[in-house]
């Protein structure tokens, strides 16, 4: 399993906890695809999100909270 460094996963996010939310949700997106379930040594889905979010293969947009009327 490879460990992967806050400044790897900050390279292409503006701060650790945006890049694991972005790799999260990238991996949910992967699981939604059909896989060949009969080759095995594939890498874990987050594994895949993490290494693509650090290669800068991953485009994103930060989308703003909306306000709740009072």
């Amino acid at each position: 399993m490879r460990v992967f460094t806050p400044n790897e996963a900050t390279a292409h996010a503006t701060n650790k906890y945006l890049a694991v939310l972005v790799a999260a949700k990238y991996a949910r997106i992967l699981n939604e695809f059909p896989r060949d379930r009969s080759a095995s040594g594939l890498k874990k889905l987050t594994t895949r999100a993490l290494e693509e979010l650090s290669a800068g293969e991953i485009e994103y947009r930060v989308v703003p909270r909306r306000q709740t009327a009072e």
